[in-house]
């Protein structure tokens, strides 16, 4: 089920919302609308659906529109056209047409928001910054208090839950941020670049946190970076804009893969798609083979092939020497794995794991669901992965030939 449902949405800054929807409806650009009516156009005609439970991720260049999307779904831009559907219970309210105390409601009990800044009052403790929109709901002191601690466990910061904000680190003062998001409960996190002011390491050791606390809470998440390969690394779904525009959206894997044009294109261009791709993107499925009798070849030139029974893998051989068909998931060591090997896995093995289990093994990868193999990953899926959009049907062919 959608907890935000976006359609068609405008966000105009400005006194002539009227002439620039209009010019918006010609065709005219953001700045010869800006140069003819001295709006701003924010966000253009977006459409995007956000399931619950999910990360979706607003990226784009700084004036892109993304964070004036971000705020549209609390209220805090104005919907000027179009409609912005969030889920509370049963109901769908949509904010571009809802009353000042739906909208109170929304803010303090169905949306919560983690700021760039931190936005801590310094003359608050850390515990009473994380109970602050509890006391404003009316919540008893005892019970904010508990509920505020819990939520500081959970992100490490208990101990410091007596301090003032300018006695933590700028990481530690993020957790907080975060903690007091947490702590209202609310289903849906809007998360403005929450992590840009810090340094890499704890930028992300952050990212790594939120990841793990997104499996427990099963929050659903809007964040709003400018970094792809933050936006790769913990988005379930990636929307990237340009000019107030969404240009795609969809899978990290599909972003990578399949960029929609030459913007997006320069994106993927600048980051490391062995953090993104799975095993199933890139692999040769067994229809593609080259298969004899009951074998399907690993590598013609070693004479390599792995046996087949009603399509599940029970032995391997290179020439007359015999390969230890070994299985391996993502929850085991690397370690085990050994020369002559010949791994078994599933087809969601990432890329970089894959690569590893190809060194270490000396062998292509064989891909398994339900016992029954459905692909390989050889050399050349691996430069496949290694060049992403980049592989080129030469390159292809010397991968082949070599």
């Amino acid at each position: 089920m959608a907890a935000v449902e976006i359609k068609d949405l405008d966000v105009v800054f400005g006194n002539n919302q009227a002439q620039t929807l209009s010019l918006i409806d010609q065709g005219l650009s953001r700045q010869e609308i800006l140069e003819k009516t001295g709006d701003v156009v924010g966000v253009q005609g977006a459409s995007l659906s956000v399931n619950e439970g999910e990360i979706c991720v607003l990226m784009g260049l700084s004036g892109s529109g993304k964070s004036s999307l971000l705020r549209a779904v609390n209220g805090l831009n104005a919907i000027s056209r179009g409609s912005l559907e969030v889920q509370d219970g049963d109901n769908s309210v949509d904010l571009a047409h809802c009353n000042a105390p739906t909208l109170r409601h929304l803010r303090s009990k169905r949306i919560s928001m983690v700021f760039q800044k931190f936005a801590l009052m310094p003359w608050l403790s850390v515990v009473d910054n994380v109970a602050f929109g509890l006391e404003m709901q009316n919540v008893g002191k005892k019970e904010r208090r508990r509920r505020a601690l819990e939520k500081l466990e959970m992100v490490g910061l208990a101990e410091w839950q007596d301090k003032f904000p300018h006695e933590l680190s700028g990481g530690m003062q993020q957790r907080v941020g975060l903690a007091r998001a947490f702590t209202m409960d609310s289903d849906i996190l809007l998360m403005d670049e929450p992590f840009s002011a810090l340094d890499p390491l704890i930028r992300a050791q952050l990212q790594d946190e939120l990841i793990e606390l997104q499996e427990r809470m099963k929050k659903t998440i809007l964040f709003v970076s400018h970094d792809l390969d933050e936006a790769l690394k913990i988005g379930s779904h990636i929307a990237i804009m340009e000019s107030a525009r969404i240009i795609q959206h969809g899978k990290p894997e599909d972003i990578v893969l399949n960029p929609s044009n030459a913007y997006v294109e320069d994106f993927v261009a600048h980051t490391n798609p062995l953090n993104v791709l799975r095993g199933r993107s890139l692999m040769t499925p067994v229809s593609e083979g080259e298969r004899s009798g009951g074998s399907l070849t690993l590598n013609a030139n070693e004479n390599s092939e792995v046996l087949l029974e009603q399509g599940c893998p029970v032995g391997a051989k290179r020439g007359a020497e015999s390969l230890t068909l070994t299985h391996w998931d993502e929850s085991e060591s690397l370690d085990k794995v050994g020369k002559d090997m010949l791994m078994v896995t599933t087809p969601e093995v990432s890329m970089r794991n894959a690569i590893e289990l190809r060194y270490r093994s000396g062998q292509p990868v064989l891909l398994a669901e339900d016992d029954k193999l459905v692909g390989m990953l050889s050399d050349r899926d691996f430069y496949h992965a290694l060049l992403g959009k980049h592989f080129t049907q030469s390159t292809d062919s010397e991968a082949d030939a070599a």
